[in-house]
């Protein structure tokens, strides 16, 4: 955040929404919270449903109208050479690259403990069933790069993936017309520096679409454009497109999680540091004029002292406009509250991407919360910091998915593969079960199929 002087913004006061008072059930809350307006959901449900038709009847002359539509680039094929990874991270800001390597380091470290331990288990004697990880094939990831070239989240994606054991990965990101119709300098060094050398220039719901569905080749726009291989899983944040096109493939493929337009809450009472609370909304309002900033707050006098430093802070931005969109959104607002039991109740229900705890005794009210993609607990665990180099993800799940998803981590690239191994004796000994239930069921060659064993 920029700290040149400025004049104070023009921000308009956040909605707000007052449930002191009113005892809500959980779909009541779940309508009262802010939220992105539903016919923005419809409107890019039906363009992602266009786009990956699209990709799927023509291919790379798919990718390369879209590329032109959207990125403002032409383009014979959106594979980025060898030598321009090579180059971004020979050019790379030495102090950008030592930010880099210590995120990789701590994403490294909590990715390779999160990794679970096969399981074989004795059920009886001589009979053993097991519960093998075994890592997909090939892995797709996305990495935003238009409002921000986000860097970070090659690291997100990448370094899970590594450590869960994938042997073939693709990362895409959108072509940059200032950078020669490839992703951002930044991302490729990310990429080169993490040893990722299939990258792509595609954005948007088509990069979704080229990963679910696969490309063949020669179908560019003069008859070139070689293949782009499906993958098992799909990764990594986006816009409302990206994620919609996630959502709409899942099925064909595997998803982290529908991470789209990203959203904050804070859960706040008297203690909490107002400038701290404004930075932090600001932080990722600064996204997306899409993005979500929510407080939920025990205290009108907090609220006041925060709309005010948001008038100060906002003024100052960078991203001063993209900001006040945000901010002044639908889906974002205050949430007033009677105690922070009801508090908690909203932030559950609203079940945010990222939920922050600025409360007396934040971490035993952290331990109460049972939605949210990521909690940072206390004043000196912004959001910002599990972004860069907290060691944790930043793909996590939005509008209301935390509810039943998790955020990216290294089971998102692992499956559980059972082994069942019996002896004779072992299935002897529930033989005359598996008949009972088989005819139970009306399934009789069930029971037929484990009775000829021992005919």
């Amino acid at each position: 955040m920029s700290t040149a002087p400025s004049s104070a913004s023009s921000l308009a006061p956040l909605h707000r929404i007052d449930l002191r008072g009113r005892a809500l059930s959980l779909a009541e809350l779940k309508s009262a919270v802010p939220r992105t307006a539903q016919a923005t959901v419809t409107t890019a449900e039906t363009a992602v449903l266009g786009i990956i038709a699209d990709v799927r009847e023509r291919g790379h002359a798919a990718l390369a109208d879209l590329a032109q539509k959207f990125d403002g680039v032409t383009q014979e094929h959106p594979r980025v050479p060898a030598e321009a990874l090579a180059a971004a991270l020979e050019s790379l800001d030495p102090k950008v690259r030592a930010a880099l390597e210590e995120s990789i380091t701590r994403a490294k470290a909590f990715a390779q403990a999160q990794k679970p331990a096969d399981v074989d288990y004795p059920i009886a004697d001589g009979a053993v069933v097991s519960s093998h990880w075994v890592p997909v094939s090939r892995a797709g990831m996305y990495v935003p790069g238009g409002l921000a070239p986000l860097a970070s989240s090659v690291i997100m994606n990448a370094v899970p993936a590594q450590a869960a054991g994938v042997a073939s990965i693709a990362l895409a990101s959108p072509p940059q017309k200032e950078n020669g119709g490839m992703p951002g300098q930044t991302i490729l060094a990310a990429a080169a520096l993490l040893g990722i050398d299939e990258v792509y220039a595609m954005g948007g719901a088509q990069a979704i679409a080229a990963f679910a569905y696969g490309v063949q080749a020669g179908t560019g726009p003069n008859g070139g454009g070689d293949t782009i291989d499906p993958v098992d899983v799909v990764s990594g944040p986006g816009n409302i497109f990206v994620a919609t096109a996630k959502r709409l493939v899942k099925g064909v493929v595997g998803i982290d999680s529908e991470a789209g337009a990203t959203e904050i809450a804070v859960l706040a009472d008297h203690t909490a540091n107002p400038s701290f609370v404004a930075a932090d909304l600001i932080s990722q309002a600064e996204h997306d004029p899409h993005a979500a900033s929510v407080l939920v707050t025990t205290s009108v006098e907090l609220a006041d002292a925060v709309e005010r430093e948001l008038a100060q802070q906002v003024a100052a931005t960078s991203h001063r406009e993209r900001v006040e969109i945000a901010l002044s959104g639908p889906q974002s607002g205050i949430v007033l509250v009677d105690d922070l039991a009801q508090g908690i109740a909203v932030c559950n229900a609203y079940a945010a991407e990222h939920l922050e705890i600025a409360t007396e005794d934040a971490p035993a009210i952290a331990a109460r919360i049972t939605n949210a993609g990521a909690i940072f607990v206390g004043n000196y665990s912004p959001v910002s910091l599990g972004d860069y180099c907290a060691g944790s993800n930043h793909v996590l799940p939005t509008s209301g998915t935390a509810a039943f998803s998790s955020g990216l981590n290294v089971t998102t690239f692992l499956r559980a593969v059972q082994l069942i191994n019996y002896t004779k004796d072992a299935l002897e000994q529930v033989a005359e079960h598996v008949i009972t239930l088989s005819k139970a069921e009306g399934l009789p060659a069930h029971g037929d199929a484990v009775a000829v064993r021992f005919a």
